[in-house]
């Protein structure tokens, strides 16, 4: 029985995986044509408050930017500057970048763009704390999560 346990630990990381990629997808698609950039904007707004709570503005920043150098090599369009301290205008250069582009391209772009932040963050602080974060910034409607495995983690 032993034996399975690293096997189901990995398929349960996977999952978990998938879904959180899957609710950032789908919160992107819940924007209209119009919205992409502000709907980008809204994301990148809530999680920053909640990572920047526990590893302030400088660590926020370089998870940002390894985020952006990474995403820019499907999207070489994306804002390669850092993102501003002032609220508000943290992601301005990234809202200029999206607000460029087709609302099909901007809303891919910034997915990709998420789901690597994301990523980066569950590979340094794990899964469960990952996603404790994601459900702190941007809440834990039914109607945004896509199954009961991520709001139960």
């Amino acid at each position: 029985m032993s034996l399975y346990r690293p096997l189901i630990a990995f398929m349960l990381m996977e999952t978990t995986e998938l879904l959180r990629q899957q609710v950032v997808k789908r919160l992107m698609a819940q924007s209209t044509e119009e919205e992409v950039a502000d709907t980008a904007i809204d994301l990148w707004e809530q999680i920053a408050t909640q990572i920047i709570s526990i590893i302030g503005e400088g660590g926020f920043a370089s998870l940002y930017m390894r985020s952006v150098c990474l995403t820019q090599s499907t999207y070489p369009w994306l804002a390669a500057v850092s993102p501003q301290s002032k609220i508000g205008q943290r992601f301005t250069d990234l809202k200029i970048s999206l607000e460029g582009q087709s609302p099909e391209q901007a809303s891919a772009a910034n997915s990709l763009l998420l789901i690597t932040f994301t990523d980066i963050l569950a590979s340094l602080i794990g899964e469960q704390l990952t996603i404790r974060i994601l459900r702190s910034a941007w809440g834990n409607d039914p109607s945004k999560m896509p199954g009961k495995e991520f709001k139960n983690e």
